[in-house]
Formats: C-alpha cells, structure tokens, sequence
C-alpha cells in the first residue's frame, strides 16, 4: 500500500514545505553600518552597544564585502515588535554564502555587547533568550571573517532578519524529518518500518495544508505534534533488548591547517560561543573539546566567553578531556615531547578547571606509535580514543575495542569511534546525528559480544562549529525509536569509564605492535624544514634543561629558569599539531611554524648560553683553554668545530689533562675558518676541560682522492657518477655492498597520490624512477689529519645537490652532509644502500625505543608498510655483521630485501604550492658495524651524530672554584640511558629520566656527582609513586626492557 501511494514521497515532500513555515513571521533587517579590515587589524571594541560608527558605510542587505581574509564589523540596530515579545525569537543571517569559492564565511554575533553564538553554513540562525527581549530593541554587532580557502573574490551579505519561531511546527519537523529518515535505513520487510511509516502518514494527514501560515494550519501542526510525540514515546515497548548510542557534541579545531593559528583562534570563539547558547535551549546537551592550548587563548582573547565555558565545565555539561596540550602528531615528535604534552594538557586543566583528564582523545593523527601505550598509562591516562585508523588502504584493522600493548608490555585500554561518513568507507569523528548513522556505528562495530554501548561524536568539524540544533533535535527524537540503538547524551570519560567496567571480566583482544596507518606516508617527510627545526629543537631543549640544573648545582644557585623553558615547550608543542609538523597546511602556516621554530630556538640557545657562561666563569684554568659538555649520559669522544678566535686560532689545537697534544685540523665554515678538533673521554652528563697548544700533530692516516677515499676502517671507490661502487671494511674483510650494487644513490620518483598530495605516498611512486646522476664537479675538499672528505656537485634539472662525504680518523661513521638548492614539484627524493645483508626484518629506532618490521612483502599487511617511520636510525643486520643508516632530521624510510632506503625530499603543490622549494641541510651516516645493532652500539652512534658536543672558551682563572672536569652521574649498564634532566616542576628536587633500549631486563645503580638527600619515584608527569632505593650517592632500580623510569631527587 505504501509503495502504491508513495507515501516516504509525499510525507518527504510535506516537511520540506512544512520546513518553510516554521517562521511564522520575518522582519527584514535591511541595513548596517559596517567597515571592513586586512583580518587581525580590526577594531576589537566595535562589539559593544555604544560604540561610534557614525564615520563608517552604509552597507544594504545583498551588497558584497570580504576577499582574501578580510575581517569585517556589521552593526545595526534591531526593533522588537510588542506581540512578539512573548515568542520565541531567532535572528537569521547569510553573512557570506560560497557563491561559487571554497568556503563559506564565518561570524561571530553580538546583542547588546554579549557574544551570542557563531554564525556559519551550518549555524544561520540565532535564539534570542527572553533578556534580550524586555526592551524595544536590541543592538546588534557582527564580526565577520571572509576566508582563506578559495573565497570568492566578493561575499555576499545575501539575508538579515529577525523571525517569530512557531514551536509546534519546529518540534513536529524535527521529529518526523528523524522517524522519515529512520525509515529509510530499515528494511523493508521490518514490521517497525511499516508501524513507523503508518504512524508518520496518520500525523501528516492531520496537517490541515489548505491555507498554510493561517490560525487553522497552526493549530492542526499542534495537534499532529502532540498525537505523534505521544506515540513515538510508546515505542519503548516495541523493541526491549536493544544497544545504545551515547552521543557527546564535538568540534575538531585544527589549529592550522588550511588556515592560520590566528584563525583558529577566532574560530574557537564562535564554535565555544555557539555550544554555550545550544546548552541555554538543551540542558541535556553534552559537549567536548580537548585541547588546553585553545583554552589559554579563549582566556586570553575572550574573557567573558572562557568564563561561561569555565561554568559549564563546573556544572558538567561541558567536558575538556583529551590528555594532551594539543592533538599532536605522535610519529615525529621524540618520547620526551609526548610527555611533555600530556604533562602541559593534564597540569592546565587541573590549574584552570580542576579536572584531571583520563582519556587522550586523538581521532585525526596519522598513526600511532609502539611507545605511546606506556607514556600514556605512566601519565595517569585510562584510555585511547581514534578514528582515524579506518582511514587505511589496504587492511581493515580487526578490533574496535581492545587492549593495546606497548612496545614494554603496557596495556592501554583502545577503542575507536565507528560512526560511519556518507559516502566514504572509513569512520569518522565529525560525525552526524540521524538514523544511519545511529545505526551504521553499531552495525560497524566488531566487538558486539563483549560491548553493547557506543560513542558517537558529532559536529562540524576540522574547521570548527560543532553540533547544530539539527543534530540535538535528532538526537533527541532518536531516545528509542524502533529499529535504532537507543540514543542517549553523555561525556566521554563517564563513557570510558562504563565500557572498561563492563568488559573487565571478559577476554578483550590484544593488539602488540604500532597502530600503523596505511596512508599519509608522505607526513614523515613533507615540509622537511620543520621536521629538521623539531629535531633540533628537542634536542636544543634536553641540553638546556641538563644546563641549567647543572649551572645551579655546581654553582650552589636557584636560577633554574622555569618560565622561559615553558615558554619555548608550549610553542613546541604547539607546532606539533597533528597538521603542522606533518607538513599537511597551507603555505602561511607553515611560515608561521618556521617563525615559531626559531623562536622556540633562540630561547633555548639563550638558555643554554646563559648555563654555561654561569659555569665557565666559575672553572679554575692556569691557562686559556676551552671546555667541552656532554650532555649524554655516557662518557664519549666527539668532533667539535670551535670558531677562530683571539684565544683559538687557527695554529692551536688542544691537550688532555695528561699532556697529550690531541689532532686538530683547520676547515672551511660558511664564510669563516674552524679549527675542528676531537676531544676524548669527556665524562657523562659533565664537562672536561682541554687546555690550549700551538704545537701540532702531524698524523693522517687518509687517502683522498677523486675517486677514492681511505681510513683505518674503509676503502670507498666512486664511480664517474659520484655514486659508491665499493665499500670494503677493513676491520671485517668484507664488502658492505651487494655485488655489483651501487651505493648512495640519489633517486627521484614522480610523487603524484591519488588523494592528498602533502599527506600521501601511493605506491605506484616506485614505477616510475630517475637517478641524480648528472654529477657536475668532485674535489677533495679535506684531507686529515682528523676528517678527510670529497666534496660532489649533482644537478638534476632546476635543481642542486652539494654533499660533503666524510671519514674519520677514530670514528666508524661516514658522514654524507648535504645541502640541497630543491627547486622541483611533486618529486620525491631518496637515498638508496643495497647491501650485502640478508634478514627478514630490519630495526628501526623509535621514541623510548626501537621497532621490527618486515623487509618481506608476504601478506598485504607488510605490504602496506612501503613507507614507515623511523627517528635516528635503522638497521639491517645478520648474525655477525649488520649496516645502519643514521640522520639527524629524517624519519621516512623504507626497507625491501636489502636496500635501505632513507626519504629526504617530498615536495607536494598542495595545499602549499611552494613545499619544500628551497634550501636544505641534512646529515645521514652509514655505519657498518659487527652484529646486530645492539653489538654495533648504533643507539649512542645516533645519538653522538645528533647531539653533538658543546664547547666554551675559558680564560685564565686562578680563583675558579670549579673543578677540570665534572660528571653529573654515571650508569653502571649501558643498556640504560639517561634521556632527560630537568628541575622539578613543583619543589625544589631535581627530576631524571630513564629507559631501557636494548630489550634487557636488569638491575641498574647510578652514580650522582652529589649525595643523595632524599629520592622518590614517580610518573612520567612528576606525580609522586613510591619511594626509591637510593644510598649515599647511588640510585638503584630495576628495569624491564624499554622500560621508562622517572626519579625526583633531592640532593
């Protein structure tokens, strides 16, 4: 019957004509007074009531304003009608439609100076609550954003107006439009379906639509409303044994991408200030957002909007978890700055809020690294949440909710939001609140025998907006409709909280291993700049924090200077925002970043600076000499290029605290002369003090040719190309080599993804390859008696590479230090080593340590893997003999067979037509080495190629009270290393950090330069656990392999 009359039809076509009266009056607002800013440059008061405007233009409804981020203020005044002022009121704007651009404007709205809401595509309309409605008028105010994607050249303000809302259409629409879309989703031969269908149709034919807008037409939609409301609240009855759906609003801000950080600041008070007018008119609406950084600015920019969120979260309807300061990108950044981010998010929200956030919300980063499970659960976070793992190519990812095991053996309980996107096959976190979707989260879903209760995010996101008053009416109409999961709302932690109880007596699955995404490989290279600034820059900061508490210590001072170090870690963290250090945004974003970055260096160099010259000014010297730091944790020899100078010239070179003349050897810097020199022994986590000489040592040790280059470790031939023909280590009598293989060899590949051009390598890149082969000059550029290096010159069309290839005279490594001029577009470069290893896996070198993976293709899951993640190193070894390539600002390789293969340039067009166009320096080292990477010591070769050495000029100083040398602590095994040395955030003690990288499992003592008072162990964020076993100057702990472990001392 219902096919014969076509009755989904005609009921569809009711609504849609009943939509339009749920106006059951309008006032056009036909004019402003409005003026029209470069975005930022605005007058920041033109909101309130009585602010002059006299001098600005008249500005009609249907005129145009805006272009390429423009910001624009919109004032008027508003009458309110005397009949009408017992209604509900909403104002209804199109402040700038697409019309044919990208995207659509953004506003934020003001009555009578208040923030009300955002106005956007997706939030048009305006409630005005009844305080506004006592007087006369209201004044109103409108700043107005144009846009950076693709606007049109001119917006159109297109509607103004103020309208009379009828309830009972409003309440009717809402619900039918959610019973008539829930039809659709049910089967056909579904009895619920027929009932709902019949039960639709009999409250349409109650509509009286001969004389709609009439008294009459009113009434009827009143009387259709009550008879269906009362109905579907029976519908309970019908289906007794169903799942539920909790449903939490949700606004995912990129704080970059294809917009600037200032936007998104801006972006937050529209977004915040629509949830807050929202809850005014649902008080069951819940909503989420997570990121502390954009609460600082909210405090910062807008005051009297943080302080309503801030009453919201008090009251619970507003919930800030997501553990972290951002949501950051987790393949990139080092273990330190993970903990560094959840220790900023948790102490921000416990500072502001009082609430200490358990779950870390990441939806919409691009996979997730092996060492997260234990830096989460060691930071006081209960549980992970994403979406984004759905996104994968090839695999879908067999669990929904499960445990996830770390790379130390930490479970961290997982569980992924299923919330299907129209027309896409993966899940989504801007999810929408309707019958499919309802029904499509639970139909996804794989563990249904262990878990009946799912979250469902929904709002308008990325850009921000959030949930509209759509979504809320659905959700609400949607509490127990036949044939849906019941629908409830909630907050994400009281739901983690439900879920890990109701499955703790039942068997979760397991996952051991990475949550790999199978897309996105070009993040571990796009933008390659900012990659090399954050490695330096976490690097930059681990040195001036073991400064600093070493100045203070040796100098019995309390200078530790907290404020600046938090300084530059907050925009650190900032700038590993899961769109900006992947290198996914918009060319101004990404010159931001780099500004940023070197901001974010410069106070760590002025730290650093600052530490030492407190302590240099305190060494006792009979003479001029320098001092070297160490800032590892185990002793260590290492190159040091000193600047000439009146104290270090060009003839000087340096003596041991035996005597020993040490090699130097003068080189060219840039524009100025070095000396390069190597000091020896210098202690753990201390200094050593080198006094000067002018006599020399005359041992080489090198043959350099064109062609050729000899140490005490290698031969290394070169062909007509540049590229290596041999390398034969003389310490193990064999090739490194695969036969007839060349090694260093710069590859290109035409880099054109189907999707996303800065985020994607597809596979087929490989199909298609170019070597850089065109070598336009080789010299030898120096000759020993420490270094002896050629110097090649490669161009490939518009573009250059200069590589400086060095050995030296006490180290295993082989230095490849390159600048390249990248002048070319959606071009991939490589560096490729066949070597002469067979082995099934290769080892690369992750946060807090090191993971395997397949250097077969066997199944579609190692497949998938092309293109992984690594930090400082990778390895491929056989039982006696293995080769690993080091960098110092790389992280995308790949590992087939035996080829090891680093990824050094990228350089999409979009989003940033200009992606990694320019200059670049980078190093990466070959080291072959006996046995796997363990026997090799690469773990300390990385580290030695990325922490270089510091040095300092010393002056005679007979009054120093300071020793030649100094040593912090000191490791009884070397498969710990001391990763970070900080001031405690909260007392006076000093905090240590360990790990574990060998995969061993032992008891560790340490040794402090100063006794011990008083130590405790605790979190990895400074919380307190239990107390440590400590004796004079000794800590002693037992670890686990890749265990971290984390002391507060007090000495």
């Amino acid at each position: 019957m219902f096919k014969l009359y076509f009755t989904v039809e005609k009921i569809e076509k009711n609504l849609t004509e009943l939509k339009d009266y749920i106006y059951k009056g309008t006032i056009d607002i036909p004019a402003f007074q409005y003026k029209e800013w470069e975005f930022g440059e605005e007058d920041k008061y033109a909101y309130t009531p009585d602010f002059d405007d006299r001098n600005w233009k008249n500005f009609q409804i249907g005129e145009s304003w805006g272009g390429y981020d423009k910001s624009a203020w919109f004032r008027t005044t508003v009458s309110i009608p005397e009949e009408w002022k017992n209604e509900r009121l909403v104002l209804h704007f199109l402040v700038g439609p697409r019309d044919g651009g990208g995207s659509t404007a953004e506003s934020l709205l003001y009555v009578n100076g208040t923030p009300l809401q955002g106005i956007d595509v997706w939030h048009e309309e305006a409630w005005l609550p009844p305080e506004f409605l006592q007087n006369d008028q209201i004044r109103i105010a409108i700043k107005a954003w144009s846009g950076v994607l693709n606007p049109p050249d001119r917006r159109r303000f297109k509607t103004a107006r103020l309208a009379c809302v009828d309830v009972s259409t409003e309440k009717y629409y809402y619900l039918a439009h959610t019973l008539a879309n829930t039809v659709k989703v049910l089967d056909e031969n579904d009895l619920r379906r027929t009932k709902m269908l019949q039960l639709l149709n009999e409250s349409i034919l109650k509509i009286d639509f001969l004389k709609p807008g009439s008294t009459f037409f009113y009434q009827s939609i009143h009387e259709a409303y009550e008879f269906l409301k009362s109905k579907v609240d029976q519908f309970g009855e019908m289906d007794e044994l169903k799942p539920l759906v909790t449903a939490l609003g949700h606004s995912h801000i990129d704080m970059a991408w294809l917009w600037r950080l200032v936007h998104s600041r801006e972006k937050a008070s529209r977004t915040f200030s629509t949830v807050l007018h929202l809850m005014r008119q649902y008080p069951d609406y819940r909503y989420i957002h997570t990121s502390p950084q954009l609460y600082k600015y909210l405090k910062e920019d807008y005051p009297e909007i943080f302080e309503k969120v801030k009453e919201k979260i008090a009251s619970g309807e507003w919930e800030i978890t997501g553990g972290m300061w951002i949501e950051p990108d987790t393949n990139v950044p080092n273990g330190e700055s993970l903990i560094r981010q959840i220790q900023f998010g948790k102490r921000f929200m416990k500072e502001e809020f009082g609430v200490d956030t358990r779950v870390v919300w990441l939806p919409d980063v691009f996979g997730y690294s092996w060492a997260l499970p234990q830096i989460m659960k060691k930071s006081g976070i209960d549980s992970f949440m994403t979406t984004k793992i759905s996104w994968s190519q090839y695999n879908r990812f067999p669990f929904d909710t499960f445990n996830w095991r770390g790379i130390d053996g930490t479970e961290m309980f997982t569980h992924f939001i299923t919330t299907p996107e129209e027309g896409a096959k993966q899940y989504t976190y801007n999810g929408m609140v309707e019958p499919a979707s309802v029904k499509g989260i639970w139909d996804a879903y794989q563990q249904k025998e262990v878990n009946d209760e799912l979250l469902l995010a929904f709002g308008w996101g990325d850009g921000g907006g959030g949930p509209t008053k759509d979504m809320i009416e659905s959700a609400e109409a949607m509490k127990n409709l036949p044939g849906l999961p019941r629908v409830q709302m909630d907050k994400a932690e009281p739901y983690f909280e439900r879920l890990r109880d109701r499955v703790k007596d039942k068997t979760l699955p397991v996952w051991d291993g990475e949550l790999y995404l199978e897309y996105h490989r070009g993040t571990y290279t796009s933008q390659a700049a900012l990659k090399r600034a954050n490695r330096k820059a976490e690097f930059t900061y681990h040195n001036a924090e073991w400064l600093s508490v070493l100045s203070d210590q040796l100098t019995a001072q309390s200078n530790y200077p907290h404020a600046t170090l938090n300084e530059g870690w907050e925009m650190l963290l900032l700038n590993q925002f899961h769109d900006i250090l992947p290198g996914s945004s918009i060319r101004q974003v990404n010159e931001d970043a780099r500004r940023d970055y070197a901001a974010v260096q410069n106070i760590g160099e002025k730290v650093i600076n600052e530490a030492k010259s407190s302590i240099e000014q305190n060494i006792q010297m009979e003479q001029d000499g320098i001092v070297v730091y160490n800032s590892l944790s185990y002793q260590r020899d290492g190159f040091i290029e000193v600047p000439v100078s009146t104290i270090f010239t060009e003839a000087t070179t340096i003596v041991d605290e035996v005597g020993n003349t040490l090699p130097a050897q003068v080189i060219q810097a840039e524009n100025s002369p070095k000396v390069l020199i190597q000091a020896k022994n210098v202690p753990a986590l201390g200094y050593k003090t080198f006094k000067l000489s002018k006599s020399s040592v005359s041992e080489s040790g090198f043959v350099v040719k064109k062609d050729y280059i000899e140490n005490d470790f290698y031969q290394i031939r070169f062909n007509e190309k540049g590229q290596i023909t041999s390398l034969f280590d003389k310490r193990f009598a064999r090739e490194v080599l695969a036969k007839g293989a060349r090694g260093n060899v710069l590859q290109t590949f035409e880099d054109k993804p189907m999707n996303f051009d800065a985020w994607d390598i597809d596979l087929y890149y490989q199909e298609k390859m170019r070597e850089v082969d065109r070598l336009a000059s080789v010299e030898v550029h120096e000759e020993g008696p420490i270094r002896g290096s050629l110097k090649f010159t490669w161009e490939f069309y518009d573009s250059t590479i200069t590589q400086y290839i060095s050995v030296y005279k006490n180290s295993p490594r082989i230095d490849f230090r390159t600048l390249v001029d990248w002048q070319e577009k959606q071009t991939l470069l490589k560096v490729a080593f066949p070597v002469n290893i067979r082995s099934t896996k290769a080892t690369y070198d992750i946060q807090f340590g090191n993971i395997e993976r397949p250097t077969h293709w066997n199944t579609s899951w190692d497949h998938a893997r092309f293109e992984v993640v690594g930090h400082k190193w990778v390895d491929l070894s056989e039982g006696n003999f293995g080769v690993s390539l080091l960098n110092d600002c790389k992280y995308g390789h790949d590992v087939k067979d035996n080829v090891l293969r680093l990824t050094l340039i990228k350089s999409a067009i979009n989003p940033d037509e200009t992606a990694d166009r320019g200059v670049h320096e980078f190093t990466y080292s070959l080291v072959p080495h006996k046995g796997d990477w363990r026997e090799g010591n690469i773990v300390k070769e990385a580290y030695n190629l990325n922490v270089p050495l510091l040095a300092g000029e010393l002056k005679a100083n007979q009054n120093g009270s300071l020793p030649a040398t100094n040593q912090f602590a000191e490791i009884d095994n070397d498969n710990v290393l001391l990763e970070t040395v900080k001031k405690a955030e909260d007392d006076d003690a000093v905090l240590v950090r360990f790990y574990e990288y060998k995969h061993y499992r032992n008891q560790t003592n340490v040794s402090f330069e100063k006794p011990i008072k008083k130590a405790v162990e605790c979190n990895l964020i400074e919380e307190e656990e239990k107390g440590a076993d400590y004796q004079n100057q000794t800590l002693t702990f037992s670890v686990a392999p890749y265990e971290i472990k984390t002391f507060k001392i007090w000495f």
